[in-house]
This record gives structure tokens, sequence and C-alpha cells, in this order.
């Protein structure tokens, strides 16, 4: 398959590229802002399966033309994307009382606006049966507990949740699938911004192996479905 994975510098994107890559089954293109970071994923990945195919891209979702992508993806990908999985993201920890308007701005684009971006840029090139993966969190995610700090962060996820129930139907003739995994913790970079000093039970690397396999099946069995993945509160 033709997999695209966003912030894929670190993280359960980092790890679910690894997963990906390891099968030797599947083409990925892994896009991140930061360079260093993407060359270190190519590093391990080559180091894991010598054979694998990993394109690592230096892309910023929110802000960057999307022409030298898809140029791309029809040179390398024979024009065709059958799985995205939208990990890209940032977190603002701070009391709603400090937020300032650029705050939720900063979130809406980092965790809403940039899929919304690709999305739209890529769905042409996606055939029936593709699956579009959000991933979303536990915070945005309704009836779940909530967390002083996480306001600006959470209604920009709850955004994307929604957002994937109507795409679901706005794709539905067109045969993809949209599917958003609300992920609790997991022990990356941004669960120690976001709760300082918590061990999460999950390793990143495990999240990241269910996400690629969710991503390579679970369309089989969802559609327009918010999916929590937690063990834990938070």
């Amino acid at each position: 398959m033709n997999i695209i994975v966003t912030g894929a510098s670190s993280g359960v994107g980092f790890e679910a590229v690894l997963e990906l890559t390891a099968t030797g089954k599947h083409k990925v293109i892994a896009l991140a802002r930061s360079q260093n970071k993407l060359e270190r994923l190519a590093e391990i990945a080559m180091g894991l399966n010598p054979d694998c195919i990993l394109y690592p891209i230096a892309f910023d979702i929110v802000h960057d033309d999307y022409d030298g992508l898809q140029q791309f993806i029809n040179s390398h990908f024979d024009g065709q994307v059958d799985i995205l999985i939208n990990n890209a993201g940032a977190l603002i920890n701070k009391p709603f009382t400090e937020l300032l308007e650029t705050d939720f701005v900063e979130m809406l684009q980092s965790n809403f606006i940039g899929h919304v971006r690709i999305i739209q840029s890529l769905y042409k090139l996606m055939p029936k049966d593709a699956h579009i993966v959000n991933i979303g969190s536990m915070g945005g995610f309704q009836g779940s507990a909530k967390f002083p700090g996480l306001a600006a962060y959470s209604a920009s996820k709850a955004a994307l949740h929604n957002l994937t129930e109507c795409l679901a139907q706005e794709f539905s003739e067109l045969g993809i699938k949209v599917n958003c995994l609300a992920l609790g913790s997991a022990q990356t970079e941004m669960l120690e911004k976001a709760f300082p000093g918590f061990e999460s039970p999950v390793m990143a690397f495990e999240m990241g192996k269910y996400i690629a396999d969710f991503a390579v099946s679970g369309h089989k069995f969802f559609n327009g479905k918010i999916l929590p993945v937690a063990v834990t509160t938070p």
C-alpha cells in the first residue's frame, strides 16, 4: 500500500512509520517539519529493514504549498494514496484564563486546519477503500475526563473528531473510509508536556504499532467512528 504519515518525526507517528516500513509491504511517505529527526527516522527504518521504501520529506502541513507534494506522489506513488494517517499536532498547556486568542489559533491550525488542508489536497488521489485515519485525543472525546490547562488543545481535537464524522458521510460515494483514534496516554514528549512526571503504561512503540495495524485493516470494520484508545485517565 502507498501510505502517508504526518507528524512522523517523533512519538507515535515515528513509531507507526517504523512498524509500517518493517513489514516490507508498503511504500511510506513520512512528513514532518524537522529534517534532522526525519533523517534519524530513515536511519532507524533502514536498520530494521534495509529493503524498506521510505521517503522522509520535510513539510509543514499548515503553511507549505502542496503542489510539490502532489508531484512527488504522482512520480513515486503512481498518483495513488491508499492510507493517510493524520498524526501531526501540537499542544499548549496553559490555564484558560491565561490563554491568548493566538494560542487557540495555533492549536486549531496545528491540530485541525493542517489536516483539512492535506485531506483536501489528496483525496482525489485516493481510490475506493482508501482509509483516512485522524489521530485525535481523549481530551477531545465527549464525556471523557478533562484536565486543567488543556482547553485549547482539547477543543481543537474535538473539532478533528467532528470532522471525521462529517467526512465519512461526504466521502461515502467515493468509497473512502474515515476514522479517528482518540488516543489516551502513551509515553511521548507530548504526554510529558501535558502531564509532567506522569508515566504511561503504554509505550510509544506499542501505540505506534496499534495505529499502523488499524490504518491497514480498521476500515474493514469501521467508518466515521471516533474510537477511544485508552487504558488510563489520563
